[in-house]
C-alpha cells in the first residue's frame, strides 16, 4: 500500500491526481519548477475540497484532515523524499520527462515506483535514460482525474512485473478501474479518443457541422456521456493539439495529422474552460 506520494507537475492533470491520493488518505507532496505553478496547484485542490465542505459532503474535521496531508515544494529531493511512489504529470514532452526521470532515477531509492502520466509516449523510452528502468511504469489518468475513473497501466519492455501490480494495486486504493495497456502510441484509450477529437475539430473548421450538433450527435445519437468537443474544451484545447501531434510524429499516420483549428485556436488563447473560451464561451 502507497502511504507517500510525490507528484512532479502541478498543472491540471497533476493537482487531480493530488487529489484524490489525498482524499484517499495518502500523504502527498505536489512539486512544480516554480513556486507560483505550485500555489495555483494548491489553490485549485483547496478550492474543489472546500466546495465539497460547502456542499456537506465533507465536515471540517475530514476538510482539514484531507489538506493537511498535501504539501507543495519547488525542489526534487525534498519532494520526493519517502515517497514510494512518483507520478510524473507534465506536458506531453519526451525530452522534458527523460530529463525528469533521469533526475528521479538519481535521488530515489531502487524501490520507489517511477510513473508517468504520459497519454501518448513510450514509455519503455522514457525509462531508457534510467539506471533502474524495472521501476519505470505508465499511469495514464484521465481529466478531470477527480472525476475520470479509468486509469491505463502501461508495462514498458523492463518494467518488472511487481512494478506493474504496484501500480495496479494504487489505482484500486484511489478508487479508480485500470486496465492494462500495451506500449504502443496512445495506448488503448487515445487511439480512439483523439480521432474523435480531429474529426470533431476539422468538421467545425470545414464548415460542416457546429460544435452544439457534434456533441447532441455523439450524446443522442452514439449514447456518449459528453460530446468530444465538450470534453476538448474540459481537457484543454491545447493538451489535445499535443496529444495529436505526439501520436502523428509517432506513427505517421495522416488520420492524427492535427486539424489547423487547434493551432488557431491556440493562438488566441482559445484553450476552454481555463481560459473562459474554447469551442464553448464559459463565464
Amino acid at each position: 500500500m502507497i502511504k507517500k506520494l510525490c507528484v512532479i507537475g502541478a498543472g491540471t492533470m497533476g493537482a487531480g491526481i493530488a487529489q484524490v491520493a489525498i482524499e484517499k488518505g495518502i500523504e502527498t507532496t505536489l512539486r512544480d519548477v516554480d513556486d507560483q505553478f505550485v500555489q495555483r496547484g494548491l489553490k485549485t485542490i483547496g478550492t474543489f475540497i472546500g466546495k465539497k465542505l460547502e456542499k456537506g459532503k465533507l465536515n471540517q474535521a475530514e476538510h482539514d484532515a484531507i489538506l493537511g496531508r498535501l504539501k507543495g515544494s519547488t525542489d526534487a529531493l525534498e519532494a520526493a523524499a519517502g515517497a514510494e511512489m512518483v507520478i510524473e504529470a507534465v506536458f506531453e514532452n519526451m525530452a522534458l520527462k527523460q530529463k525528469i526521470f533521469a533526475e528521479l532515477d538519481g535521488i530515489c531509492p531502487k524501490e520507489t515506483v517511477l510513473a508517468s502520466n504520459t497519454s501518448t509516449l513510450s514509455i519503455s523510452r522514457i525509462a531508457s535514460v534510467t539506471r533502474n528502468p524495472e521501476r519505470v511504469v505508465g499511469t495514464h489518468f484521465f481529466s478531470p482525474v477527480p472525476v475520470m475513473r479509468l486509469v491505463e497501466v502501461i508495462k514498458g519492455d523492463k518494467t518488472a512485473p511487481s512494478v506493474v501490480e504496484a501500480a495496479l494495486e494504487f489505482c484500486k486504493e484511489i478508487g479508480k478501474t485500470a486496465i492494462l495497456a500495451k506500449d504502443v502510441p496512445g495506448f488503448i484509450v487515445n487511439r480512439f479518443l483523439c480521432l474523435l477529437y480531429n474529426e470533431a475539430a476539422d468538421q467545425i473548421y470545414k464548415g460542416y457541422a457546429t460544435a452544439q450538433d457534434i456533441d447532441n450527435g455523439l450524446k443522442l445519437g452514439s449514447n456518449h456521456p459528453m460530446g468530444p468537443v465538450e470534453i476538448m474544451d474540459m481537457a484543454g484545447v491545447d493538451v489535445c493539439n499535443n496529444a495529436l501531434k505526439a501520436l502523428y510524429e509517432m506513427t505517421g499516420e495522416e488520420r492524427y495529422k492535427p486539424s489547423p483549428l487547434f493551432e488557431q485556436m491556440i493562438k488566441e488563447n482559445r484553450l476552454g474552460r481555463k481560459t473562459g473560451r474554447g469551442f464553448y464561451e464559459y463565464k
